[in-house]
């Protein structure tokens, strides 16, 4: 076996099974999983209706293309469009965050007729070339170049930089309302109405990456609702399929109606659609977004007591620790002697997005054990 995977440098664990919040290695040992794989499952491991769903869905037609209408495909188009804000009611499906990305990106560009896009200082947008080109870290864009042209970065929360770097040639201004790659730093008060009135005053999109502050995470379905702002595009994606690769990308009516001309092979298929059905269906049902919002502010609270951390910020259950000794020991030691397993994002930041059938039991726990880590 390798060493190292071509992407992610492989982790002293092997991983055998999930349930709930737990994931189980191959001796038996139980972790508690506060990473959720990049948010990936918001409902936790094996979730027994997204489970039944899948088996459903495989046993009677595993995939065609989305040129033949099928009743899973259309059932998400319907619940993502009456639960997109605003007018964003009109979805196209593909397969990862990037992907969703690159279609808002040249969707944007195509309904404007301009092709300049502004973007933000930390962001992360994904590691397709248009993606790429709108992500900030220079190590992520090394040796990949020349990157498309025509997008600037400002500084994430600066509303007089962001409305100077708008202008007539602006085709699209994409934000994340929570950056999370970026360390967890929520956009500051009036920052999202500022890009809004930015673009309405050039005819531009404004396009939130709600890739993984979307679907309940930060308290609300959608991070935009809680700053009362609507984009003309959303992007959704890990957590859609919990955990099956599913993306989506939302267009308001003016955006949909001259979007040009865009295609995916796997674009919903029948398998991952059910999975997302059957994962929307629960988020809402079980009012996911309230509980993340009351367990967050209860998290961050315990957090907040510990002594040697240097900050706690976040949104809901979107939640960054910084700490003094760098965020990969800390979260070695996590894994190894606690069984908790985080994320980090950048040198100093430890990231928890526990799936939101977490409990105030689960939470406790983990800050227990960050405790001990960094004490």
């Amino acid at each position: 076996m390798p060493e190292a995977s071509f992407v992610f440098g492989e982790k002293p664990i092997r991983i055998e099974s999930g349930d709930g919040v737990h994931l189980h290695d191959d001796d038996g040992n139980a972790y508690l999983d506060f990473g959720a794989s990049y948010a990936c499952t918001p409902l936790g491991h094996s979730h027994p209706a997204v489970v039944d769903a899948v088996q459903e869905q495989v046993a009677e037609l595993t995939f065609v293309q989305g040129s033949y209408p099928v009743d899973a495909r259309d059932g998400l188009y319907e619940r993502l469009g009456a639960l997109g804000p605003g007018d964003c009611s009109n979805v196209w499906l593909c397969n990862s965050g990037t992907e969703a990305n690159e279609a808002a990106l040249k969707f944007a560009r195509h309904a404007t007729g301009n092709s300049e896009i502004v973007a933000a200082t930390r962001a992360f947008h994904g590691r397709t070339m248009g993606s790429l080109a709108a992500t900030w870290k220079d190590e992520y864009k090394e040796g990949f170049g020349p990157l498309p042209e025509g997008f600037t970065h400002v500084p994430y929360g600066d509303s007089e930089a962001l409305a100077e770097a708008v202008t007539e040639d602006t085709a699209a201004v994409i934000l994340e309302p929570v950056q999370g790659e970026g360390g967890i730093n929520p956009a500051p008060d009036g920052y999202l109405e500022a890009a809004r009135d930015a673009t309405d005053a050039a005819g531009a999109a404004l396009v939130f990456d709600e890739i993984q502050t979307g679907l309940g995470r930060t308290g609300t379905l959608w991070a935009c609702e809680d700053a009362g702002v609507t984009p003309d595009i959303l992007t959704t994606a890990k957590g859609l399929g919990n955990g099956l690769p599913v993306a989506a990308t939302l267009c308001a009516d003016w955006i949909a109606e001259d979007a040009g001309s865009h295609g995916s092979t796997f674009s919903g298929g029948p398998v991952v659609c059910a999975a997302a059905n059957a994962t929307l269906d629960a988020i809402v049902e079980e009012d996911l977004p309230a509980h993340a919002a009351s367990l967050g502010e209860t998290f961050k609270n315990r957090l907040g007591d510990i002594d040697d951390l240097r900050d706690v910020r976040g949104e809901g259950l979107l939640v960054g620790v910084e700490v003094k000794r760098g965020a990969n020991r800390a979260l070695r030691d996590l894994a190894l002697n606690h069984g908790v397993l985080a994320l980090p994002t950048g040198r100093t930041v430890v990231r928890f997005l526990p799936p939101l059938v977490a409990t105030e039991e689960h939470c406790t726990t983990v800050a227990d054990a960050l405790e001990s880590v960094v004490g």
